[in-house]
């Protein structure tokens, strides 16, 4: 078995070979049923099956030339935890370009003029991602519990958060990192519409209901619907003051890491697709919010295989 190097000295098998065992599961398991809301089914069509076949193809090709590429796992793996990292806090508004994201996590330089509250999203978004390997690594069950350790991580040294009161104005919040939300929270809409997310008294029940679906589906789906669904329904109920969007994208990769594919990054550039997607899947439809889950997990795997071949041309 290859493994592959991570920080701080922990070794783990990032893209293993065990994707045909789990197809066999997913194929032996297809036909269980759930009561579950409408907001936890994907409609598995002909182009998403297409997809996901492509990934398992790719993942394969990976899976071949990765025993004659082992000096280079390390760095990939660096370069992909400072491009997820880069663009899970651009999307949120972070103004770091990709430069300085990588001078501050690799040097510890900061630049003038900046936020100071975007060098503590970058510093804490790669602690978490180091912190989502040693929960693969050692097993640990994928519960509420653990989604409020990465929140916490996420959070770490921010003590308010930007909000819009009932007049629309935007105004300051308390932020308290690692525990569910006490006062409601909603974003204004493109259109100028309000959304609403789940109330605070109704997040610990919903919360319990998204990981016991987890727990029950996580042996019969593709990991990437598991993921699509798990991260939709976490940004659906909001639970924390701050943090959703960037932890519903660590709980996504979670899951495709524990099953030995790659992160799906989604870019910076996409996201007015990715609000759209996730704005469908309000309305019950999570097929294109779950393709382009797939399209961002592809074009990883493309990035890896683009690296492997060039290394193998210059030997």
């Amino acid at each position: 078995m290859q493994f592959v190097g991570l920080p701080h000295g922990l070794k783990i098998n990032l893209f293993g070979g065990e994707i045909a065992h789990h197809k066999v599961e997913r194929n032996r398991l297809k036909t269980k049923t759930t009561n579950m809301p409408q907001y936890y089914n994907v409609k598995e069509t002909s182009s998403l099956t297409q997809l996901l076949e492509e990934i398992d193809s790719i993942q394969a090709k990976i899976n071949s030339l990765k025993p004659v590429q082992k000096a280079l796992w390390a760095t990939i793996q660096e370069k992909l935890r400072i491009e997820w990292t880069y663009d899970s806090n651009a999307l949120e508004g972070s103004t770091l370009t990709k430069g300085e994201t990588y001078f501050f996590l690799r040097e510890g330089l900061t630049v003038e003029g900046k936020p100071l509250k975007d060098f503590l999203d970058a510093r804490n978004h790669a602690e978490a991602i180091d912190y989502l390997y040693q929960v693969i690594k050692s097993e640990r069950p994928i519960t509420p519990g653990l989604m409020k350790e990465i929140n916490k991580l996420l959070m770490s040294g921010i003590t308010d958060t930007e909000a819009i009161n009932e007049m629309g104005q935007k105004v300051r919040k308390p932020a308290v990192a690692g525990e569910y939300k006490k006062l409601p929270n909603h974003v204004l809409q493109p259109d100028g519409t309000i959304h609403y997310y789940t109330d605070p008294l109704h997040v610990l029940a919903e919360m319990e209901e998204l990981f016991r679906w987890i727990k029950e589906f996580i042996v019969c789906k593709h990991p990437v619907i598991i993921s699509a669904v798990s991260h939709y329904n976490l940004v659906r109920i909001h639970p924390f003051d701050d943090g959703n969007g960037r932890g519903a994208r660590i709980l996504m990769n979670l899951f495709l890491i524990k099953n030995h594919y790659a992160p799906a990054i989604i870019k910076k550039e996409q996201r007015r697709v990715y609000l759209e997607t996730l704005a469908l899947a309000d309305d019950e439809n999570l097929g294109p919010f779950t393709e382009l889950v797939a399209q961002s997990l592809l074009s990883t795997q493309q990035i890896i295989i683009q690296d492997l071949n060039k290394n193998s041309e210059k030997e």
